[in-house]
């Protein structure tokens, strides 16, 4: 019999996403910010395996969350290597060469920004 309870890594993921969902638009997150606002700040690392797993989900802007120095590390998961920048461009994010533009001005911490901690 299927055991129906989800496992760690799936409700893991499931509250990376809920956090992902809440970056408005204009502002971009880190991986490392996310840990920490979920009280895990060494799981950077699992933060990002759950956006490389976020691309089929339509309603996870996922273009949103960067590297801690505003770096498009994860842009090689969107299908085109201009993909990540071109939605960050939608959303009013200036990049150039991979690079967040004025990534302090646009830095989005969920600890602060949903006042925890």
């Amino acid at each position: 019999m299927h055991n129906a309870m989800p496992n760690k890594q799936s409700t893991f993921f499931h509250d990376v996403y809920e956090v992902v969902k809440l970056i408005p638009k204009g502002r971009v997150t880190s991986y490392g910010a996310i840990a920490r606002y979920l009280g895990t700040a060494k799981s950077s690392r699992m933060v990002g395996y759950a956006m490389n797993a976020a691309h089929a989900l339509p309603d996870v802007p996922a273009q949103r969350v960067v590297n801690r120095n505003g770096l498009l590390t994860g842009k090689s998961h969107f299908g085109t290597p201009t993909r990540m920048q071109e939605l960050l461009a939608q959303d009013g994010v200036v990049v150039m060469n991979d690079e967040v533009v004025k990534f302090k001005e646009v830095f989005w911490d969920p600890c602060v920004e949903l006042h925890l901690g």
